[in-house]
């Protein structure tokens, strides 16, 4: 079977490097199914969940914003949030949900940032989603 390289990396740390046979990626216009001999591409990322076959397992990492490259036998993703799913927590994501609906509540709205709140929320959002699928998928 033919394999590429991916590398997954934080602004902290490199959270995966190995040999995959597929990687499906949250790309801002659309999930993307990434084959080896792919074309290239460059795209950016928004949250959710980045899939990857290793080995003829699969694998799940959440991702939030960043780019992702593509080459014909390596794909890099540099993303500005990297959590195993193993380290999801639901109970932060919710909290996380309503401390940005807090902030919608008390705040002025000259003093909100409304970019940096939706993408919280969306990141939010998109964890729960990832835990309640890998959830289901373990049952």
């Amino acid at each position: 079977m033919a394999t590429m390289k991916l590398d997954v990396v934080s602004a902290e740390e490199e959270v995966f490097s190995g040999t995959v046979e597929e990687v499906i990626a949250p790309g801002s216009m659309g999930d993307l199914g990434i084959m080896p001999k792919h074309a290239q591409l460059i795209t950016t990322l928004k949250a959710g969940e980045l899939r990857y076959i290793e080995d003829g397992e699969e694998a799940s990492l959440f991702v939030a914003g960043g780019l992702m490259e593509v080459q014909p036998h390596v794909v890099t993703v540099l993303a500005d949030t990297v959590i195993r799913a193993a380290d999801l927590d639901e109970a932060a994501a919710k909290e996380a949900i309503q401390r940005a609906k807090d902030a919608l509540d008390g705040k002025d709205p000259e003093d909100l940032d409304y970019e940096a709140l939706q993408a919280e929320l969306d990141a939010a959002k998109a964890q729960i989603e990832m835990i309640h699928r890998i959830g289901k998928s373990l049952r």
